[in-house]
């Protein structure tokens, strides 16, 4: 993957640090959301349309300026379509002007939900990063953007022109890398809190599911297995007589799994193979030359050469295993619960002006036919920046 590419989701979220601006109520003049009463503004907005336009593929002719679709008109983007759609195919009528349009419309569109549902849920993490007390230092936020930058970037130039390429400065990566860390450390503080294993927990889990702390007994065993009860029994006779089990096999065997390998089938363990073979392989003795055997496959002639004991971890052995387990799944459930509460409570706080309107909003109301938006964690990705990598390595 090209380093260009790879930089952005190493850097994780990108979040915007946004500033308050005072006012008697609504959504200030300037901005297109507010999230607890700070503005996401249209130049932010239109900042980050910019790096999505970028990341789409969707430049000017000159490449070196995002073509943003702009409503209502998309002047600019009806001229960049028209200028780079391909010829049509002989017999084929061109598309019209009104067919870019809506052509446009439909990225405007995309690109807007993408841009703005990243933006509030970042704001999202900033607010309750401060509700938490969860803070990073800048230091901390300069040597991890050091460490990535280094890693994807080794040369100087490279980094100059993947700035230039997305769209982006370097206090933008800057503050994705602050806020990326913001949300690792809430999820942290999360999952801490509600990671208690008792004693009680950890033995009634043991009880509930021994078969997790089990190994079931194995026996690797030499088989044969022919349509009929008769070849079954002309096969039987030949080892019998002297022949090797090997040579039988490969002559008489319908089986393709163990034929090829002379009749061998190792590590065969109980309750895996059909009930009446199962029965009869767990119940032989060893080097007991055993069968016909009826199955719902045929007929099977089987000798045991070696079996393996099962065996059962005790309470105290298993101890360790089942403590890690049941604090994972408390720190999912956790997880799990603090995001919904995490999206109620941020919905409730953000206003969206008309026009930009997204399901992160308490202004959205979902259409019937439309799934439900699955919860928004703390956003550890930034979908809209991925820039064309035209400078970086392979």
């Amino acid at each position: 993957m090209p380093r260009a590419s790879r930089f952005i989701p190493a850097l994780g979220a990108v979040l915007f640090a946004l500033a308050v601006i005072s006012g008697c109520g609504g959504i200030p003049g300037n901005a297109v959301v507010t999230v607890d009463g700070k503005p996401i503004t249209k130049t932010t907005f239109t900042h980050w349309m910019g790096i999505a336009a970028l990341a789409s593929g969707a430049t000017t002719q000159a490449a070196s300026k995002p073509a943003i679709p702009e409503p209502p008109r998309y002047t600019a983007c009806i001229a960049h379509l028209q200028a780079t759609a391909p010829k049509p195919a002989k017999g084929q009528p061109a598309p019209t002007v009104a067919q870019f349009k809506t052509q446009c419309e439909q990225q405007y569109k995309s690109l807007q939900q993408e841009v703005l549902g990243f933006l509030i849920s970042s704001s999202w993490v900033l607010g309750e990063a401060g509700s938490l007390g969860v803070k990073v230092s800048d230091k901390e936020v300069k040597k991890r953007f050091e460490q990535i930058r280094n890693q994807q970037f080794p040369k100087a130039s490279e980094f100059e022109k993947f700035l230039a390429n997305s769209g982006q400065s370097i206090s933008d990566l800057l503050l994705r890398v602050k806020l990326n860390l913001l949300s690792s450390k809430i999820q942290q503080k999360i999952a801490k809190q509600k990671a208690k294993v008792t004693p009680a927990q950890i033995e009634k889990y043991y009880h509930e599911n021994p078969q997790r702390f089990s190994v079931p007994e194995k026996r690797d065993l030499e088989l044969i297995l022919t349509k009929t009860e008769a070849a079954a029994k002309k096969a039987k006779g030949e080892v019998e007589s002297g022949k090797s089990f090997a040579s039988v096999a490969k002559s008489s065997s319908i089986d393709p799994t163990s034929k090829s390998n002379g009749g061998l089938l190792p590590g065969v363990v109980k309750g895996q193979e059909e009930k009446s073979l199962d029965q009869a392989v767990f119940s032989a003795k060893k080097n007991v030359l055993s069968g016909p055997v009826k199955t719902a496959f045929g007929y099977y002639i089987f000798r045991v050469k070696n079996t393996t004991a099962g065996s059962q971890q005790t309470l105290q052995q298993a101890r360790a295993t089942i403590k890690a387990q049941l604090t994972a799944t408390q720190q999912q459930s956790a997880l799990t619960n603090f995001v919904k509460r995490f999206k109620t409570k941020w919905i409730a706080k953000t206003d969206c002006r008309a026009g930009f309107v997204v399901m992160d909003c308490k202004q959205y109301k979902a259409p019937k036919t439309t799934p439900t938006k699955a919860p928004i964690t703390p956003p550890t990705t930034a979908p809209t920046t991925t820039a064309p990598a035209t400078t970086s390595k392979k």
